[in-house]
């Protein structure tokens, strides 16, 4: 699992999107979810772990400069997260591709306005 989308945040490379979350490598096991994997990314996320940095640079400014630390996030989910500007039949496609059903897909695509990101998290959460 990693990000596609350039993302600024000590725990993600800022270079690959690789995400350094122990249940992505060494706890990882058969047991988990995808729900429960999305969620921990979701939590990695909202509360950062500089001193385990997956991008040592990003880590660094988050301890030592967090206003600019906080303005290069700002700015990179900006230029990098918010311009999909994906067409239906993708969104369906990428969803599907995650493990969901094409028909739930379509259905929790039109109930939330088309929004990949509102459709992901409705599917995730049952």
């Amino acid at each position: 699992m990693t990000f596609a989308t350039k993302v600024w945040h000590p725990n993600i490379s800022s270079q690959s999107g690789a995400i350094c979350l122990d249940i992505l490598k060494d706890q990882w096991s058969p047991a988990l979810t995808l729900k429960t994997a999305l969620l921990s990314v979701q939590a990695l996320l909202s509360a950062p772990e500089p001193d385990d940095p997956q991008d040592a640079v990003v880590a660094q400014q988050y301890l030592r400069d967090y206003q600019t630390f906080a303005s290069t996030a700002r700015y990179w989910t900006e230029a990098f997260a918010m311009t999909s500007s994906l067409g239906v039949e993708e969104k369906v496609q990428k969803l599907v591709e995650m493990g969901f059903a094409e028909a739930l897909v379509r259905s929790t695509l039109e109930s939330v306005g088309g929004d990949e990101n509102l459709a992901l998290e409705k599917l995730c959460s049952g």
